[in-house]
């Protein structure tokens, strides 16, 4: 819980209140960052309290507080990438609006990473010659500012009304049952991860994750482990370490199946290391099941 700034207030918190507000173009009176909460820095709240439709108590509480963190957010600043819930802010408003002026529709310049953003980057991504993960991290940033003469200054909205190409088999994912096992470091890092982009994906799929060894049911059970597989018996084993597509893989483990698909999942050691490595292992996981339960090998981006 944000403890609320009131006026009068003194200090730190103060101080970088007042530094977002300058970002944002208010002015602070001849003292600016001075560290204290009155005059024309309470003002400054009110008026941006006011445009952005909050009670204008002037009091920074958790309302005034993430809206000023989410207008003052550079793009590269953090990783961006699908979660629920979403990553929103100015950063996101700006990747949408360079992505939708450069022909990779997002739709809606609404400041919010859903799954049509997320398409956008990808396409962006291999369209560039880097790994369509839907990642914007440090690499995507800085191609994107290579075209910055491109998109700087352009309407971001006039290519919105593109049509949204289709994401991943959000119909399929919302009548399938998954059910995930972890058995160490990096197959938890990438389960927790894999759930929360399910329900990113399709907000009313079903999905559970679980520690090993027993394996719950659901209409798909995936055990992800690290470096080594501990009892597969007999059970499909998909391995992540190569950098190509996953679909045939899943494609080929869930064809053995009959009825209840159930695989291995190998994850390498180090997705447990970094935040990018466990996102994007997550992601070609998840695109390799929604191949293969759509049954096409085009129904993502390569």
């Amino acid at each position: 819980m944000f403890e609320p700034i009131t006026p009068g207030d003194r200090g730190p918190a103060v101080e970088d209140v007042q530094q977002r507000l300058l970002v944002l173009g208010f002015e602070l009176g001849p003292t600016g960052v001075d560290g204290v909460f009155l005059g024309a820095t309470h003002a400054a709240v009110r008026r941006f309290q006011a445009e952005r439709r909050l009670a204008e108590d002037g009091v920074i509480g958790d309302e005034t507080w993430s809206a000023l963190v989410d207008a003052t957010f550079t793009l590269g600043d953090r990783l961006l990438y699908l979660r629920y819930p979403h990553f929103h802010g100015a950063d996101v408003q700006r990747l949408q609006g360079a992505l939708n002026v450069l022909g990779f529709a997002c739709g809606a310049t609404d400041g919010i990473f859903g799954a049509f953003t997320e398409r956008a980057v990808r396409e962006f991504q291999a369209n560039v010659g880097l790994p369509a993960d839907g990642i914007a991290g440090t690499d995507t940033v800085r191609m994107l500012e290579r075209f910055r003469h491109v998109w700087q200054g352009k309407d971001p909205s006039s290519p919105s009304a593109l049509v949204a190409a289709p994401v991943r088999a959000a119909e399929a994912l919302r009548h399938t049952s998954i059910a995930l096992v972890w058995s160490d470091a990096p197959g938890r890092a990438v389960a927790e991860r894999l759930e929360n982009l399910v329900h990113a994906t399709e907000v009313g799929a079903t999905v559970t994750v679980s520690a090993g060894p027993e394996v719950p049911s659901g209409d798909i059970a995936l055990t992800l482990a690290g470096e080594v597989v501990v009892g597969s018996g007999g059970v499909p084993v998909v391995s992540v370490h190569a950098d190509a597509p996953l679909h045939g893989r899943f494609l080929a483990a869930f064809g053995a199946e009959r009825g209840r698909r159930v695989a291995v999942v190998v994850v390498p050691s180090r997705v447990a290391e970094t935040e990018h490595e466990a996102q994007a292992c997550a992601v070609r996981i998840l695109d390799g099941v929604c191949a293969a339960l759509s049954g096409e090998a085009g129904s993502v981006v390569p």
